[in-house]
Parts: structure tokens; C-alpha cells; sequence
């Protein structure tokens, strides 16, 4: 490796690692305010609290090392450009493809390695950190009730005013909204002197033993004029005991991407052989359906031919009339109801087939993106290294803004063509690598310019054409004055 490698490297390695841990830093404190409802207010040590925020650590890695990449790039060969070392190098024989390619080696072993994370460490996490969850739920009961104050569990809003024991499952003072299953149900309220929460390790169900407690229910009488008096029921118990689901806790919120789905377990060859089983069921659902709904309708494959003997008397072009009004009504009674069940049964499956069309989808995301973050280090450096030489900017100024520009666009695209594609709109390939296929081009054009040493646009290129259309409508409408 020469000099002018080594020099390279080293700069872009210290701007590459500053880069990393500021936005690692920042991403992270962007998880803990994700997770604050879990983490405060439950009783847990540090350690724990340790533990849940490194199992969810490894996630961030895809958004922050493309970032990191483009952002150290642009500041890197910036800071070359503003201080006319890159005048020097090219007034030596040097040219930028040249400045690039000990770069481009480390870019290329940057992304494999990014490609082996994100197939082997994320899923890891991703399963320690769902299982991690629900372990100190079982473990510390208390962490899914907070002290004064209402926490949701399941379905159930729960406030103590005081707890106590050794893991705090002990309670006093209890609290217990029920909450209905559909709207316009009764509402139920529990009240209990204290309880104790039970748990264990090899059950999701939690127990909630309440002592010395009042039950009220709100009742909705038929007559409207008598709603008005509110009435409810009112009932006492000595001893009562409701069981919390805990996998309530680890329901998985799509819209806002808080924890991933089991899908992000999985490494490639664990998705390749998951998509095989999907599609071989989606396949049998298919062909099982086709087979039930033709024998419902009376579908039946075309029998053999045989030449009659004798010729059929032909059936009338009615073959209602052949029966009487009461035979007719209730054939179209008949007809009416197979109908109706059959579109219902269409519409169901219908739905059903979709569902796991989408988890298709999902998991071919997945698996895709595993190839995407590898891509995107190379293309991030390819957009970001040339940029920096265009611009002449290093720092945290301009660089910043571009680098920000330019992540938010391929996030967005990135984030748009997945929620796009897992609905069916577009293949999932096509969705998880579209930013890629659209910024690809913008990564060409400014490798093409820096190297022949253009600016970012080429202002003469569009004002040009423009000053010599006005000329020629001077010189056309104002001769005399031209002539002067």
C-alpha cells in the first residue's frame, strides 16, 4: 500500500468512526424514547435495563452505516477539495478514480461485513431481544404494572398505589379498568384492599390474586328514558383471581415498527426455506379451494362422450316451467342462498389468500434487504466521495445538509417501495431495491462530473441557450438598435 493509500484510509477511517458513534449515540437515545414506557417506572436494575438496550442495538446498524458512509465521504474528500489537496495530487498525475481505490477496497470489505450482520448478528438479536422481553415480564412480574399510575395489560388498565415484596409483587390499593371488546358494551370496574401477582417462567399467563374487593359493572337497560338513572351492579368478594396474558406484550405495532416481526429472525437460508414452505401452502390452499367451490357450484370435469341410442327429448328454453310457483319459489330460494354463501366463502378465503400473499412478501423483503444494506455502503461512498470533491466543503456544515438530503430520500423511497410491495402494489424486489435503482444514476452523474471536473450543475449549460434565444428575438424585433 503507498503513501497516498495510507493517508487516505487513515482520514477517512477517524471521520468514518467519529461519524458512527454520533449517530449510533443519537439512534440509540432514539430506541430508548421507543422503549421509555417499558423501561420506566418498572422496577428493573441495571443490568437489565443494560441488556434490553444491547439486544436492541444491532437493528440500528442498517440506517446508521450507510449514513455514516455517505456523510464521512462527502467530509472526507470535502476537506481534501478545500484545502487543495486534491489540486496537488492531479497536478501530480493523480486522478480521482485513482484517490478512490484504496477506499473502494475497504468500502467492499465494509459491505460484506455489513452483509454478514445483517444476516447473521440481527436475527440473533432480534430473537434474544423479543424473547428477552417477554422473560422479564415472567421473571419480574411488577415490570407490567407501574406504581401510580394506570398501565396497560392486555386487556386490562391496572393501577396500584403501593408495592411491595422482594420483586415488588405485593400490591395495595388496586385499580381495575376492564376494557370492553366491542364498543357500546357494559363497563367493568374492580376494586381490591391489596393482591399479589404469580407468575412463572414456563407460562405467559399472569396471575392477579386480589383480596377484600368491590366489583361494579355499569348496565345499559333496554328502555332509553331509564339510561338516564345510570344504573350498575354492584358485587363484593372476599378472594378473586384474573389471569393477564403476557403475550400481549410482545404484539408486534407494523405502522410504527417497534419491534420487528419474525421475519427479521431469520437469516437467508432460513427464509429461503420458510418461503418455500409459504408458497408450497398458498399453492395447496389454492387448488383446495378451486376443488370445494366447484363441487359446491356442481362444476365437474367434461365426461367422456358416448354416442346416446336414442335422442333426448331437448329441455324447453325455461326450465322454470317446468314446475309449479311454490317449486319455482323455493328453487330461487335455494339458488339465492347458495349464492350468497358462495360469494361469502370467495370474499373470506379471498382475504385469506392475501394475508399470506403479504407474508410472502414480507419475508422476500427480508430476505432482499440483507443484500440492500450491503449495496447501499458502495452506493452511499460512490455518491458521497465525488460530491465531496464537487462541492470543496468539509466539516459539519454543508456536508451535513446534503448527507441528510440525500439519506432521507433514499429511506423514504427505501420505506415507501417496502410498505408498497408487502401490500401486493409492486414486487418485493422491485420495492427493496428501488432507492437503490434510483439513486444509482445520481451516484453515475457524480462520478462523471468529478472526475472530469465540472461543477454539481452547469449553469452556462442552461443560461447560454437563454441569452442567445433573447439575442435572436433583440436582433429580429429591434434591428436598429442592434445595428447601433
Amino acid at each position: 500500500m503507498k503513501i497516498l493509500d495510507k493517508y487516505l484510509l487513515k482520514t477517512f477511517l477517524i471521520t468514518f468512526t467519529t461519524v458512527f458513534v454520533i449517530l449510533f449515540f443519537i439512534f440509540i437515545l432514539q430506541t430508548v424514547w421507543l422503549f421509555i414506557s417499558e423501561l420506566a417506572g418498572k422496577d428493573l436494575d441495571l443490568i437489565l435495563v443494560v441488556k434490553f438496550l444491547l439486544f436492541s442495538m444491532p437493528r440500528i446498524i442498517p440506517l446508521v452505516l450507510p449514513l455514516s458512509v455517505l456523510l464521512a465521504s462527502i467530509m472526507t474528500f470535502g476537506n481534501l477539495a478545500e484545502n487543495y489537496e486534491f489540486a496537488a495530487m492531479k497536478s501530480s498525475g493523480i486522478s480521482l478514480q485513482r484517490a478512490m481505490r484504496g477506499l473502494i477496497v475497504f468500502i467492499f470489505v465494509l459491505s460484506i461485513v455489513a452483509f454478514w450482520f445483517a444476516n447473521n448478528v440481527i436475527p440473533y438479536a432480534e430473537y434474544k431481544f423479543m424473547n428477552f422481553r417477554k422473560n422479564i415480564a415472567q421473571a419480574k412480574p411488577a415490570m407490567a404494572i407501574a406504581e401510580g399510575q394506570f398501565s396497560d395489560v392486555g386487556f386490562y388498565n391496572i393501577k396500584v398505589n403501593k408495592k411491595s415484596g422482594e420483586n415488588g409483587n405485593i400490591l395495595t390499593g388496586v385499580t381495575i379498568h376492564e376494557k370492553p371488546n366491542n364498543v357500546g358494551e357494559n363497563k367493568t370496574v374492580i376494586k381490591a384492599k391489596d393482591g399479589k401477582l404469580i407468575s412463572s417462567e414456563k407460562s405467559s399467563i399472569l396471575k392477579l390474586v386480589l383480596n377484600d374487593g368491590y366489583y361494579y359493572q355499569d348496565v345499559t337497560p333496554t328502555k332509553y328514558e331509564d339510561r338516564a338513572k345510570l344504573p350498575f351492579v354492584k358485587a363484593a368478594f372476599k378472594k378473586q383471581v384474573i389471569n393477564i396474558d403476557l403475550s400481549e406484550l410482545n404484539k408486534v405495532d407494523e405502522d410504527k415498527e417497534s419491534v420487528g416481526s419474525t421475519n427479521a429472525m431469520l437469516n437467508v437460508n432460513e427464509l429461503r426455506y420458510t418461503l418455500d414452505s409459504l408458497n408450497k401452502n398458498l399453492d395447496n390452499e389454492i387448488v383446495s379451494f378451486s376443488e370445494n367451490i366447484n363441487q359446491r357450484v356442481g362444476i365437474r370435469k367434461a365426461p367422456i362422450a358416448v354416442k346416446a341410442d336414442k335422442k333426448k327429448k331437448p329441455l324447453p328454453s325455461n326450465p322454470l316451467s317446468l314446475y309449479t310457483t311454490k317449486q319455482k319459489s323455493d328453487i330461487l330460494k335455494m339458488a339465492s342462498s347458495n349464492v350468497t354463501s358462495n360469494i361469502y366463502s370467495i370474499e373470506t378465503t379471498q382475504k385469506d389468500l392475501k394475508d399470506k400473499q403479504r407474508d410472502i412478501n414480507k419475508h422476500l423483503t427480508a430476505l432482499y434487504e440483507k443484500f440492500v444494506i450491503a449495496f447501499a455502503c458502495f452506493l452511499m461512498f460512490f455518491i458521497g466521495a465525488p460530491l465531496g470533491a464537487i462541492i470543496r466543503k468539509g466539516g459539519l456544515g454543508l456536508p451535513i445538509v446534503f448527507a441528510v438530503l440525500i439519506f432521507i430520500t433514499f429511506h423514504f423511497i427505501n420505506t415507501f417501495g417496502k410498505r408498497l410491495s408487502q401490500e401486493g402494489g409492486m414486487s418485493p424486489f422491485m420495492g427493496s431495491w428501488m432507492s437503490s435503482f434510483v439513486l444509482s444514476p445520481l451516484a453515475i452523474l457524480l462520478t462523471y462530473r468529478a472526475t472530469n471536473d465540472n461543477g454539481l450543475i452547469n449553469f452556462d449549460a442552461i443560461t447560454t441557450p437563454i441569452s442567445q434565444l433573447f439575442q435572436k428575438i433583440s436582433e429580429r424585433f429591434f434591428p436598429a438598435q442592434n445595428q447601433k
